[in-house]
């Protein structure tokens, strides 16, 4: 039995809620608690009267529906308002005041299948592994079951497929349950015509271009969802909702109906960072979507890095890209775009301009890929000389993205890689760049759950020597991206015999873990650890080095992503010294 005990509550005043199941396993006697709507009210500390009466009438469908759905068919619920049936009181006559209810369940036998049929069906169907002779007769599997072989029918082109007949028996003498229903897969149908509704300024043509619905092929659901989420993902549209037509266009077509809102055709955003030794990065963008109307984006993005840092100058840079959706298929975005850049590092300061042209591949809601063409010029000085590096790279990139929350990732994972091969000029050396990156996240615990982060970064650079390579293209370790802890960049190659001076690498790794703990549903603590490695030419070759940070985090939730507070110092390695703070906006990775 469970039950929560009354307390002493001061004259008229209502008395927590007396909620009893005389019996059953605690899975059940939890089911039924979560499905009371008056533990519901009691736990949002509601106690109007007319709010528990409204409660109290509904409270026996939610509890035969949540036993029923249990296996329980012969359930018998009792819930008195000052030891009245709620149901024997008529609306009109609802209570002015409540002091005290009380609600009983007697949930009786547990129920099994007797028989289980869901025909007809297509050939290899396979019905939910519970819904079979003997076991637990759960509502919840029939109504699965069903799901299932109209799913099935409507997979194999039978559109209307609909449930003809059912006939569901519950046998209390025997506490069985039969459940027999009969379907109808109606004819295969082909797709008909798309239709468009509530386009304002996006032309109908772009629309039917980006959606790609196959018009005259078999029906697909796979399909249909394919084109809604294609026209979603242009970002035009504040909603887009596919419907089938009801009845069917002679001789067997099914029409279409695109039923979208426009969104606003200008869109900004702003973010910053801050590191106590790095200093603060601004970055913001501005967006103009639909810009011709046919689905075009023009974004125009700056940064601004460093500002007020130690151990470099400001970065900042101005980039302007131009998307053009379904361009070859309706999965491939053609993408031209154009950055500005200058840098002021540590070892070096460069000005750099780049042009490119890219398309980029939507293979699954989890897999996308890309290929382009980039033509870079750099102007680079350093206490050594002067150097000009031109090049011309074909960026080969793929990322696989499984995660449930991108600000704030709890389970799945995360993996980009991308070759950039690239023919040089001048002084420009040719060579190929590979650069990984892969996260992963596992949580355990429901009330305070605890994530486990891991991430991994590897970097190599294949052709050339170090002066040859372009000086953008080589590695660093340091700062928030890579070991915090340790100053920005502060890990390169430092080697009087090899170079003169500092220098960045060929051949970069980096690893991080963090165990995030939330504390309350705002507020979590992190602990964390990354190291980081940069190899002159090579991993392991003479010049390579390492070093390494840890520290204590803060997080708060603020709805659309955590508020990030790191507290790090170094742990290993002589680039660094003391402690390092940095502030941001969603997690580290």
């Amino acid at each position: 039995m469970t039950a929560l005990a009354a307390l002493a509550t001061p004259a008229g005043a209502l008395e927590p809620v007396e909620f009893t199941v005389t019996s059953g396993p605690d899975g059940l006697k939890k089911d039924l608690r979560n499905a009371s709507a008056l533990l519901g009210l009691q736990s949002e500390g509601k106690t109007a009267a007319e709010d528990v009466f409204s409660a109290a009438r509904a409270e026996y469908g939610r509890l035969v529906s949540a036993a029923y759905a249990a296996g329980y068919y012969s359930p018998v619920v009792h819930v008195l308002i000052d030891g009245q049936e709620a149901a024997g009181i008529a609306p009109l006559d609802a209570p002015k005041a409540i002091g005290s209810v009380r609600v009983t369940i007697d949930p009786g036998p547990a129920f099994k299948f007797s028989e289980t049929r869901v025909a007809p069906v297509p050939a290899g169907t396979e019905m939910p592994e519970g819904f079979a002779p003997g076991k637990p007769a759960e509502s919840g599997l029939v109504q699965e079951a069903v799901q299932t072989g109209v799913d099935a029918w409507r997979d194999d082109g039978h559109a209307k497929a609909e449930v003809a007949s059912q006939d569901i028996v519950a046998d209390h003498r025997s506490n069985t349950l039969a459940a027999r229903v009969g379907l109808q897969p109606g004819p295969r149908l082909r797709f008909g015509k798309l239709k468009i509704e509530g386009e304002e300024r996006m032309r109908e043509r772009r629309i039917h271009k980006i959606a790609g619905l196959p018009e005259g092929e078999v029906f697909d659901p796979d399909a249909l969802k394919r084109s809604a989420e294609r026209l979603r993902r242009t970002g035009v549209f504040r909603s887009v909702t596919l419907t089938e037509d009801e009845t069917i266009t002679s001789p067997d077509f099914i029409g279409i109906t695109a039923t979208v809102v426009e969104e606003k055709r200008r869109r900004y955003s702003i973010g910053a960072e801050i590191a106590s030794l790095d200093g603060m990065s601004l970055t913001g963008y501005w967006l103009h979507r639909n810009l011709m109307g046919g689905g075009e984006r023009l974004k125009v993005e700056g940064e601004i890095d460093n500002i007020g840092a130690q151990n470099s100058g400001v970065d900042y840079g101005l980039g302007v890209t131009i998307d053009r959706p379904a361009t070859l298929t309706p999965d491939t975005t053609l993408s031209f775009s154009t950055k500005v850049a200058h840098l002021d590092e540590e070892d070096y300061t460069a000005d750099i301009g780049t042009l490119g042209i890219g398309f980029s591949q939507y293979f699954s809601e989890k897999l996308t890929g890309r290929v382009g063409l980039e033509f870079t010029y750099a102007k680079v000085d350093d206490i050594i000389a002067s150097y000009t590096y031109e090049h011309l790279a074909l960026p080969i990139g793929a990322t696989w993205d499984s995660r449930d929350n991108k600000m704030d990732a709890r389970e799945g994972y995360y993996l980009d890689a991308e070759l950039r091969p690239y023919l040089g000029f001048g002084i420009t050396d040719s060579g190929a760049r590979l650069k990984a990156d892969g996260r992963a996240y596992l949580t355990f615990g429901d009330k305070r759950p605890i994530t486990l982060a891991a991430r991994a970064q590897v970097g190599a650079i294949f052709g050339g020597d170090l002066l040859g390579t372009p000086r953008d293209y080589l590695f660093y370790s340091g700062g928030g991206g890579t070991v915090r802890g340790q100053p920005y960049q502060s890990l390169g190659i430092d080697s009087k015999a090899l170079y003169g001076e500092k220098i960045g690498g060929m051949a970069f790794a980096a690893l991080s873990a963090e165990v995030r703990a939330r504390v309350t549903d705002t507020i979590g603590i992190v602990g964390f650890a990354d190291a980081g490695y940069i190899g002159a030419t090579d991993f392991g070759d003479s010049y390579g080095d390492w070093h390494a940070g840890a520290g204590l985090g803060l997080r708060y939730n603020t709805g659309f992503g955590p508020i990030r507070l790191d507290v790090a110092a170094p742990v290993a390695g002589s680039t660094g010294d003391g402690v390092q703070i940095y502030v941001g906006i969603g997690q580290s990775f």
